[in-house]
């Protein structure tokens, strides 16, 4: 493993986060190809455990493996280059066009091409469904996990927070069947305790900022993102419910369609899908303050989201090989994997049932939605079904998908 030059990190990591479409499996394999294949600044070997370790932390893996990367070969500082141009060119995108979005996306015009992009947004949520399902449920329990998880969301409301930490710790459990556990070398106490210190102010310092100056909506706004932070398991796809029921039901701050159309446009930008959290906070503090406000929202829930993200690499880094031989944290690491099939299924079902029907409702038992029949949307039912045959049939990609249904929905709303 050599060790490169500055300007040579930047080349190929600027590359990454440019080339960063897809989701975390096509990301995390141009980076393996960038960083493994065509140049030997990891092994194989380094990089699968570096892989396993993001995988144990929660935040977006990918943008996390960028870190470690970069860490690995040069040090904290390396980790923030690497971490930051996977990151940065997409929340460029995302501030463009949720700015974008703020401005126009409620003419008739632009609400009919984005029934189109709701269409394919159904159809993406039910393929990282079967990803992730085909990777995490082997055996009873893992099946048993992701049904309770789906019921305890989709018919009871349970917080998500609840689910995952319950999960975790019924998976720590059964690890603690395999006894035999390697000893673990600890990184020096005084380095851990440095880096908790500097990278846990650094994550409070704009709430305590925000707490002083008085801002009520950028200090409740940031509160939120770092505690979605902390439980983000699974990707940004296991989360997105969780976000939805908050920022929709519970502050107010966005509407059902907005949230389904900034998934739409998340996926269409490079970098973490988990920069949809920027594009929500744009339009909360746009309708607050306007492009200001929306800026502002923005910067507080990038540095909220991602800032523990370099607190997590660069704290457990120093014990990757340890804690990757851990059977407990791998247990609770399957098990909290399996209920996030449950988490997403009920995601599949809500987005769906939000875009088909123009009215869903609470039926007054628990949190089980009610869409009414009568608001039954025929043209958004056949825009899935195309949908659903380009992607799952003939296997054509979410960007020319979404472009060709919103098309499509405007020709059917001109005839």
């Amino acid at each position: 493993m050599s060790q490169p030059t500055w300007p040579e990190m930047t080349r190929v990591f600027g590359r990454i986060g440019l080339m960063s479409f897809g989701g975390p499996a096509a990301q995390i394999a141009v980076m393996h190809r960038e960083l493994v294949e065509d140049r030997p600044w990891l092994t194989e070997q380094t990089y699968l455990r570096a892989l396993s370790l993001c995988m144990l932390l929660p935040g977006p893996e990918a943008m996390q493996l960028a870190t470690y990367a970069g860490w690995r070969l040069r040090g904290v500082a390396g980790g923030l280059l690497g971490g930051l141009l996977f990151v940065v060119p997409g929340a460029i995108f995302i501030a463009v066009l949720a700015l974008l979005y703020a401005w126009y996306g409620q003419l008739p015009l632009v609400q009919t091409a984005f029934l189109g992009i709701k269409a394919a947004v159904i159809v993406v949520v039910f393929q990282a469904l079967m990803k992730v399902a085909r990777k995490a449920l082997h055996g009873r329990l893992g099946w048993t996990l992701a049904l309770a998880s789906f019921i305890a969301l989709f018919i009871f409301g349970l917080p998500f927070p609840l689910i995952i930490l319950t999960a975790g710790a019924i998976g720590m459990v059964r690890g603690q069947v395999d006894t035999h556990e390697p000893e673990v070398t600890p990184a020096p106490k005084a380095r851990s305790l440095r880096t908790l210190l500097i990278w846990g102010t650094l994550w409070a310092m704009p709430l305590v900022v925000l707490a002083l100056l008085g801002n009520d909506f950028l200090l409740q706004l940031g509160l939120f993102f770092s505690k979605l932070a902390v439980v983000t398991f699974g990707g940004a796809y296991a989360v997105l419910a969780y976000m939805t029921q908050t920022v929709v039901q519970d502050f107010g701050w966005i509407n059902t369609d907005q949230m389904i159309d900034a998934l739409g446009l998340a996926e269409t930008t490079p970098g973490p899908l988990i920069l949809v959290t920027q594009f929500v906070a744009m339009l909360a503090g746009f309708a607050e303050s306007g492009p200001v406000g929306a800026l502002a929202a923005g910067m507080v829930a990038l540095w909220v989201t991602f800032t523990p993200c370099f607190l997590w690499i660069f704290l457990a880094g120093p014990y990757l090989e340890a804690l990757s031989a851990q059977p407990r944290i791998s247990g609770a690491l399957r098990a909290i994997t399996a209920a996030v099939v449950g988490v997403i299924a009920n995601l599949s079902v809500w987005f769906a049932l939000h875009v088909l029907f123009d009215r869903v409702d609470s039926s007054g038992f628990l949190s089980l939605p009610a869409p009414d029949p009568a608001s039954f949307n025929l043209t958004a039912a056949l825009l899935t079904v195309v949908a659903a045959v380009l992607m799952l049939g003939l296997r054509r990609g979410f960007v020319e998908t979404m472009i060709l249904l919103a098309l499509l929905a405007l020709g059917v709303n001109a005839i």
